[in-house]
């Protein structure tokens, strides 16, 4: 259906109904601002939630201890990202929708504009026939009564005998040229009105029709382009769909991974104090004046309810003021201000042993990166040396030693840390350990059911079961070849009875070394090693070796620093660990 045949004569109302829909193009217009300033506004609320809920980076570890709280984290995530997918839409109709919105409200008012400009054209057209033939039928009028009149007075002055007939014949030509000027006037109109009629059908079958069509085009264009914007609209909040559908999915997910019982493991591995249940308190009878004491049955010293430390009563006293305290719904508590001991001594026996071995893995990681990067120079050194043009092998000498000084102060390090839990556990201290290769086995099946003694070296003071060793930023001092035979066999004795020892000795093993010869020959060749440095003997017990020697490995290094090895020449002796490179056969094996 065309408006031009159907509306041809409401030309007014239609250029009022095009206005209606450029308002109402401005008007969706508005709309879209308004809905993505609330998608942002509802991203930007969203984040500022994640964002306060979300643990402090010194809280992150504490977070990592429980599934409730590690997965809520998740969820915080999931929130994090699914409000980046608000973000998406709003920016995605700002960049895509609105544009075409705007764009096509500047097409519509130009175009009609032009319409509205053709039509009143082709109605002035009209207009101006109209009048033309309104002005013909008028002028045609006044000749046709002017016409009437004079043969009327001709008729008049025929029928007087009183006028000559000069007269009559003078009334005669007026009337003949009244008639004449009627019968052009009516010529004229004739025409006129012919034209105007043909003006007329033209206007409107054809010039109308045609502005009409121009406007309807415009009006239809503009409906299908409001009806795609909206189907856009929906496809980009589609499109993230998917993906807000995936956050969804990882919140499920992570209420999954919510466990009660590990929770609850956690807890216990984390405050758990290792220290064995109280005895039955002693009863004490006042009219012998003796205590029968039953405290120290199981090792447990008296009032241990009252100094243990992490029991309850110990926690009250230095529970600090939580005002502003961090974490979710402020459930974990800040330690800061509580500076721990060098040894951990002041936390409980488990929570101890926990922190001493996480030091000792953290110094293996940094001896193991220190490692592969002196690994690295040592192989870009080669190839400068193998190819000088592409860099100075001496510039790295430097970077080279101050990497070995760094791995020996690690090592030193995590000796003492080890020294720590060896004191802890009751076990001789892994130095003390390294030099006999019978002694790790030994230790290991009869630790539980059997105790040893150490016996210090020669020329050394005896170390205290119970006193940690010192342990210094230098090499340790290799034993001798005496010493270490002396040290090479050890006695294993069963344990006395426990009422006959002191509670402090119950945990403690001693070790007895016989006096025996350890042949040298017991040492197999493991392997071989390479010297990157020159190394001075300048202590008993190692060895001198030059850069690039070539040596057999006997003993592994067992955490001091230093490797038995034996020369070409058949001496053995003990050679700082950092300074060789070992292969070990047992590699060729796997």
């Amino acid at each position: 259906m065309s408006w031009g045949t159907e509306l041809w004569d409401q030309y007014d109302t239609i250029a009022t109904h095009t206005q209606k829909g450029i308002d109402f193009c401005e008007r969706f217009t508005h709309f879209l601002k308004d809905r993505c300033s609330i998608e942002l506004k509802y991203a930007s609320e969203l984040k500022k939630l994640v964002k306060s809920y979300q643990p402090k980076k010194k809280e992150e570890e504490e977070y990592q201890q429980y599934s409730w709280a590690a997965r809520f984290w998740d969820v915080l995530k999931e929130l994090h990202d699914l409000a980046g997918q608000h973000e998406v839409i709003a920016e995605n109709t700002q960049g895509q929708v609105m544009k075409d919105v705007q764009s096509l409200i500047s097409e519509m008012k130009q175009q009609r504009r032009k319409d509205l400009q053709d039509g009143a054209k082709v109605q002035d057209q009209l207009k101006e026939s109209l009048a033309k033939l309104d002005k013909s039928r008028k002028n045609y009028e006044k000749a046709f009564k002017m016409a009437e009149k004079a043969t009327d007075d001709y008729r008049k002055a025929d029928a007087d005998i009183n006028l000559s007939r000069a007269e009559v014949e003078k009334t005669r030509n007026q009337m003949m040229i009244k008639n004449s000027q009627c019968d052009e006037s009516k010529n004229e109109y004739a025409a006129q009105l012919q034209q105007t009629n043909q003006h007329q059908r033209d206007h409107y079958t054809q010039q109308m029709p045609s502005v009409f069509q121009q406007m309807q085009s415009m009006e239809e264009n503009r409906i299908n382009k409001i009806k795609s914007m909206v189907k856009q609209i929906a496809d980009i909040e589609r499109s993230v769909i998917p993906i807000i559908n995936t956050c969804i999915d990882g919140m499920v997910k992570a209420s999954d991974g919510i466990s009660a019982e590990e929770d609850s493991k956690a807890v216990i591995d984390k405050y758990k104090s290792g220290f064995p249940i109280p005895a039955d308190i002693p009863f004490e009878d006042l009219s012998n004046s003796s205590v029968i004491d039953t405290s120290n049955a199981n090792g447990t010293p008296k009032n241990s309810l009252d100094n243990r430390k992490g029991t309850v009563s110990d926690k009250k006293k230095n529970r600090k003021d939580k005002k502003g305290g961090g974490g979710l719904f402020g459930i974990f508590t800040s330690s800061k201000g509580e500076e721990s001991k060098e040894d951990f001594s002041d936390l409980p026996p488990n929570q101890q042993r926990k922190a001493l071995n996480r030091k000792i893995d953290e110094f293996k990681k940094e001896i193991a990166r220190e490692t592969a990067e002196r690994e690295g120079m040592l192989k870009m050194k080669d190839v400068y040396v193998n190819n000088p043009a592409l860099g100075d092998p001496n510039a790295l000498e430097k970077k080279i030693e101050e990497n070995a000084q760094k791995i020996d102060s690690l090592q030193a390090e995590m000796r003492k840390y080890q020294g720590y839990l060896a004191n802890m556990d009751a076990k001789p201290s892994p130095v003390g350990q390294r030099r006999n290769s019978l002694s790790d086995d030994s230790i290991s099946q009869s630790s539980t059911n059997m105790e040893m003694s150490q016996t210090s070296l020669p020329g050394q003071p005896p170390v205290a079961a119970n006193e940690p060793e010192v342990y210094t930023d230098e090499w340790p001092e290799p034993p001798s070849d005496e010493e270490f035979e002396e040290e090479g066999t050890v006695e294993i004795r069963k344990k006395p009875d426990k009422k006959a020892i002191d509670d402090e000795e119950d945990h403690v093993g001693e070790f007895e070394h016989a006096e025996g010869d350890f042949d040298e020959e017991g040492f197999p060749v493991i392997g071989t090693c390479r010297a990157l440095y020159i190394y001075e003997a300048g202590n008993e017990g190692s060895v001198a070796m030059t850069e690039g020697e070539e040596m057999f490995v006997l003993e592994q290094d067992q955490g001091d620093g230093w490797t038995r090895v034996r020369k070409h020449d058949n001496s053995e002796g003990f050679v700082p660990t950092s300074y060789i490179q070992c292969h070990f056969y047992d590699q060729d094996e796997v």
